[in-house]
């Protein structure tokens, strides 16, 4: 999707995302500790799950999906290269009554997937960790509380960060079937990729990570 400044409806419904600060955890959300994996290497948490170019769903067509957690219950992760649009940061803050008088720049909003598109998520640099944080290993987390744009807007945030709306999820044994059917790959996750702001480049350049199918 091309970027757009974020106006009318679109920045209406932002400035009214109150349900950022009570979000649900998604049933099942944990972190893949470094032994689970080794245990059993099809658990994709902490890595990039990457559309092969026969997949049939368009919602996930050439998408790039940054895997938060998997295991034998499911699976969440976010999309890092579609978004919905972008627009000043100061008055994004401004819209959760944060003090943004000194921020700059402008904030992307980033379409995380099909489920609760209400939703609101930061999937950042493990730099950062505050209240609904989640953890995933010691490059990457993703916080759910509005704590983290406060931290943002006051100069104490992550050092890289990417919000989105709504998140890409599967019931048990779901994506294990998709990956069977040659829906998805593999690819090693990758800081400078996952926060690239050439959205359009992205899934090219996972695919070239990508290893054989799974």
């Amino acid at each position: 999707m091309s970027d757009h400044l974020i106006t009318g409806p679109v920045r209406a419904f932002l400035a009214c995302l109150v349900v950022f600060l009570l979000l649900p955890q998604p049933s099942g959300l944990a972190v893949e500790s470094p032994e689970a994996e080794s245990r059993n290497t099809l658990f994709l948490g902490g890595q990039l799950l990457v559309a092969s170019s026969n997949m049939g769903d368009p919602r996930f067509a050439k998408t790039v999906i940054y895997m938060v957690y998997h295991d034998q219950t499911g699976a969440l992760g976010l999309i890092v290269n579609k978004a919905y649009g972008s627009g000043p940061m100061d008055k994004f803050l401004k819209g959760f009554h944060i003090e943004a008088d000194n921020i700059n720049g402008e904030i992307r909003i980033h379409y995380g997937g099909p489920v609760a598109t209400g939703s609101a998520f930061v999937l950042h640099t493990a730099d950062y960790n505050g209240p609904g944080t989640r953890v995933v290993d010691r490059r990457m987390a993703m916080t759910t509380e509005m704590s983290v744009l406060k931290a943002i807007a006051e100069g104490n945030g992550p050092r890289r960060s990417l919000f989105a709306l709504g998140y890409s999820g599967w019931g048990a044994g779901q994506l294990e079937s998709e990956i069977a059917r040659g829906d998805w790959f593999s690819a090693p996750a990758d800081e400078k990729l996952i926060f690239d702001e050439d959205l359009d480049s992205k899934w090219e350049k996972a695919s070239g990570k990508a290893g054989l199918k799974l």
